[in-house]
């Protein structure tokens, strides 16, 4: 492959190592994950002083104060957070470090690849459910959850993917995930799409998910598969198939596979409902459609 070894200066090697396993003891330990989060980005930020000014209670401008304010996840919702199935105490923690990552993201060191590729690596060890080795994560990622999320050894996920762990996923070893893909593991239902289904969707070792492409809930891509740039998976993909188009279809298989691979003529069948993940809801639960319909349907 034509790829090179890259290396930064000895002294900047030195105190990027420095910080991260500083970062990682402190997510490792006993202490708050809210209050850790909030000193790693006023920091990143550059921000300590005027942090400190108003703690001292000296005036801040309205702007300030919410800047400040936001660096402490405990002061911030995300998108997820507004679900109703999600497991609360598991999100309490992964919203913490889901928002490092994401504010981290937003600053201009988050553009030092060989800094932020270990920095999120660390902090995925602490999201994720399970993070396999030497994995590398690039800059824009996006997840529900972070807490359903296991993936395998030397995977990437390159810019702008969005890893939507609703339900849950599995990435297996050696996946390559390009530019602006989505992988999803929740639907919803065609007539009232507010009632959501959730499920377990599965991309295998050795996949390679070109760019843009869609994996739909509860979808499995077999080893060793190619998904076409801008391929949406409604169905399973067999392992060592190539499948391209909207929605993807299997055209080819992979040179040398073509004994062991499941022939073309039999691709293409839907298995979601087998990874379909059952959850309970809480008897206290408000329930309300956010978009204010009448749903009856017509006699």
């Amino acid at each position: 492959m034509t790829k090179r070894y890259v290396s930064l200066p000895e002294e900047a090697e030195a105190g990027m190592r420095e910080f991260i396993d500083e970062v990682d003891r402190r997510l490792s330990s006993d202490e708050d994950t809210c209050s850790v989060v909030e000193d790693v980005l006023i920091d990143l930020s550059g921000d300590r002083e005027a942090y400190e000014r108003w703690q001292r209670g000296e005036s801040v401008s309205p702007a300030e104060r919410v800047r400040l304010q936001s660096y402490d996840p405990c002061n911030t919702t995300l998108e997820s957070e507004y679900y109703a199935e999600k497991d609360e105490e598991r999100f309490r923690r992964s919203k913490h470090l889901q928002w490092l990552w994401r504010q981290f993201d937003s600053l201009p060191i988050a553009d030092n690849v060989e800094f932020a590729l270990r920095f999120r690596r660390m902090l995925a060890d602490h999201l994720f459910e399970e993070c396999g080795d030497d994995c590398r994560f690039f800059k824009g990622i996006s997840f529900t959850y972070g807490h359903n999320i296991t993936i395998g050894d030397n995977t990437v996920v390159h810019d702008d993917v969005h890893l939507d762990d609703r339900g849950k996923l599995t990435i297996g070893d050696r996946v390559s995930i390009s530019d602006g893909v989505h992988i999803y593991s929740h639907d919803h239902d065609v007539v009232d799409q507010t009632e959501v289904r959730n499920y377990h969707t599965i991309v295998e070792d050795d996949v390679r998910l070109t760019y843009d492409a869609m994996v739909r809930a509860g979808c499995k891509v077999g080893e060793n598969a190619i998904v076409g740039a801008r391929g949406i998976v409604q169905h399973d993909i067999p392992a060592h198939h190539i499948a391209l188009g909207m929605p993807a279809k299997s055209v080819k298989i992979k040179p040398g596979w073509e004994d062991v691979a499941t022939p073309i003529d039999d691709a293409g069948t839907n298995r979601q409902e087998q990874r379909h993940l059952e959850y309970d809801l809480p008897d206290d639960l408000a329930v309300f459609d956010e978009f204010q319909r009448d749903r009856q349907r017509p006699e």
